[in-house]
């Protein structure tokens, strides 16, 4: 007999995943999302300006954000971009995936398991 797996959502990349959290603040321009992203993952997520805008791109698509506001500064257009409903419901549901799959293994090696990290 095989068993079956329930079927899941694919897990979202950390660079959108801190994207998404970087936006949880509140509206942001893409550099003001950028450092944050940065600032959010310990300098882990560092997006270059290309890599953001084609991931705002995407997002917008699958409407986990949009465009709150448009002004222009030096001359040049600057976007604010918001979560909608569906991209803090995405974040937030990747964060409880997250800690549950870290919660599989810290459990396992704590000390109470009798297990000390390494």
């Amino acid at each position: 007999m095989v068993a079956r797996m329930a079927k899941r959502s694919p897990s979202m990349s950390e660079p959108t995943y801190f994207v998404l959290a970087a936006l949880l603040d509140g509206p942001s321009h893409g550099y003001g999302i950028i450092k944050r992203a940065d600032e959010l993952s310990g300098g882990r997520v560092r997006l270059a300006v290309g890599t953001l805008y084609g991931a705002l791109d995407r997002l917008a698509g699958d409407a986990l954000i949009a465009v709150d506001s448009e002004e222009t500064v030096q001359g040049r257009p600057r976007r604010y971009y918001r979560l909608t409903e569906d991209g803090r419901r995405a974040v937030t549901q990747e964060a409880a995936r997250m800690e549950q799959a870290a919660r599989v293994v810290m459990d396992r090696t704590s000390p109470a398991a009798g297990i000390a990290p390494a």
